[in-house]
């Protein structure tokens, strides 16, 4: 089943989440225990994350290092199969084009096909770790270039104007936003124009980037709805669980964080009282975005199922 349709079909407010694989060498029961805890929220689907390949140096034992490339959190595609084997949940793992090359993106499209993943959320992906990609290069600076890519295999044309055959459902995707606006966009209306070209293109919904503030997605959704952008746009959350979160977050993410949240933060002693507030504000958060019309929450689970689990049991 699409996405779309089950957020333009469900008569309740969605409740879904997004999770991390494993990080290498470490069980997917990891997974299973964010799975197990959320599950009871009938959760429409789970999105996971996928990571690119990253160079570090391993020491040699003549003292020199040597250059070689990991990828942490291997698994994406297995993980998205488990979580349909295992639960009967619809799972929607990333496609980002950052550290992945055209042909390796046409393989993990071939292994879904064949597997009958047929959602995802399409991204550009972190920048993070990733080094400067040859110009001219099979690979996609942005994440409309991977949506063209998606797009042609959808109609059974592969790379190089190859036939694929055996295509049955054709992959249905989300896309990113976000209601501050993207780090590099120059302004919110150039961030929107190039929002609406997405959707134009095939983005079936988007999914927001964490936000603190109600306020800047009720803004945002608004001016998405004056530029004709008219697909559900589901919020984001991530409950804060640590002091350090209230300089770090605005940092990495690019996020406000309200003055009154952050003076409960500053006034705080210990973590666990931080992790309480970041409770009380995301419950307070999701009651406000749900009474106000949000299709749904989507809820970012990395390092913080306890808090999310909380949050759950009292607004769903």
């Amino acid at each position: 089943m699409k996405i779309i349709d089950i957020l333009n079909d469900s008569k309740n407010p969605v409740f879904s989440f997004e999770i991390l694989p494993p990080l290498k060498g470490n069980s997917i029961y990891k997974v299973y225990d964010i799975i197990e805890k959320l599950k009871v929220f009938d959760p429409k689907f789970v999105n996971i994350t996928s990571h690119h390949s990253e160079y570090v140096y391993k020491p040699l034992p003549d003292g020199t290092h040597r250059r070689v490339s990991v990828v942490k959190r291997p698994g994406t595609v297995a993980i998205a199969a488990a979580i349909q084997n295992r639960y009967g949940l619809i799972p929607v793992p990333h496609i980002i084009c950052k550290g992945f090359s055209q042909e390796e993106t046409e393989y993990a499209l071939l292994d879904l096909n064949f597997l009958g993943i047929t959602n995802l959320l399409v991204l550009r992906g972190d920048l993070k770790g990733v080094e400067a990609e040859v110009p001219g290069g099979r690979y996609h600076a942005y994440a409309s270039g991977l949506q063209e890519q998606i797009n042609r295999f959808n109609q059974g044309i592969g790379l190089d104007d190859t036939h694929i055959e055996g295509i049955g459902t054709p992959f249905s995707y989300g896309m990113a936003c976000y209601p501050e606006k993207h780090e590099e966009a120059p302004n919110m209306e150039s961030d929107i124009y190039y929002l609406k070209k997405k959707v134009e293109n095939g983005a079936d919904y988007l999914i927001t980037q964490m936000f603190f503030d109600n306020e800047k997605y009720f803004s945002f959704v608004g001016r998405c709805r004056e530029a004709g952008i008219n697909v559900p746009i589901l919020p984001g959350l991530k409950p804060i669980s640590r002091k350090a979160q209230l300089n770090v977050l605005p940092k990495v993410f690019r996020t406000d964080i309200p003055e009154e949240l952050a003076c409960r933060i500053r006034e705080a002693k210990t973590d666990e009282e931080v992790k309480q507030i970041g409770v009380e504000w995301g419950i307070r958060q999701s009651t406000e975005l749900l009474e106000k019309g949000a299709p749904g929450i989507h809820f970012y689970t990395m390092s913080v199922s306890e808090s999310v689990l909380k949050i759950a049991k009292k607004v769903f």
